[in-house]
């Protein structure tokens, strides 16, 4: 495909919303879930040492 500007560009054919939105979501649970994974691993970390192991 050929756009004209940078701003057909980001528009997508009338679905830049859908597209770029999606994007959006897909970085924002790749930044989240490995800080949600961290600190599900700390309070494991956290509750093994209070049972003594």
């Amino acid at each position: 495909m050929n756009w004209g500007s940078v701003s057909e560009f980001f528009a997508m054919g009338g679905y830049g919303l859908y597209v770029w939105g999606s994007y959006g979501m897909a970085l924002l649970v790749f930044v989240v879930e490995p800080l949600f994974a961290r600190a599900r691993h700390r309070r494991a970390l956290v509750g093994d040492e209070e049972l003594g192991e």
